[in-house]
């Protein structure tokens, strides 16, 4: 199948196939004597799998380290739930920090008067000047 075919059966954007080529996180893909990609079943199953793993939010690094102990009959279950657990803890982190920001800034626009006079802890907080 072509690369549009491809695009559409594993919902990852030709460009994107052709970054993830690059990359090499995609197996050598044959061409047509006219230079034209051929993919097969397997290669879309690869794509659907990246793009599950990016929907996550795995980066690059992980996603080719996923890749290759998926394709690894041999692999731990160990090794996949560790990156798993390792991500699912780098999520919380970035969630509770952005939870945190959250309330700051509605502390802020809490003590914001929204009026017409100057005076604006929101500018204030964000010189690191005083603080609400």
């Amino acid at each position: 199948m072509n690369i549009g075919e491809a695009s559409r059966q594993s919902a990852v954007s030709a460009k994107m196939i052709r970054h993830y080529e690059t990359l090499g996180l995609l197996p050598q893909v044959p061409r047509t004597e006219s230079g034209y990609r051929q993919y097969d079943d397997a290669t879309v199953h690869t794509l659907r799998f990246i793009r599950r793993a990016r929907d996550l939010g795995f980066g690059l690094p992980e996603i080719e380290t996923l890749l290759g102990l998926w394709r690894n009959r041999r692999r731990s279950s160990k090794d996949v739930k560790r990156i798993a657990t390792e991500h699912a803890a780098d999520l919380q982190r970035r969630i509770d920090e952005m939870r945190a920001m959250q309330r700051t800034l509605q502390h802020l626009a809490h003590c914001c008067h929204g009026d017409d006079r100057p005076d604006c802890p929101i500018l204030d907080d964000l010189a690191g000047g005083r603080s609400a």
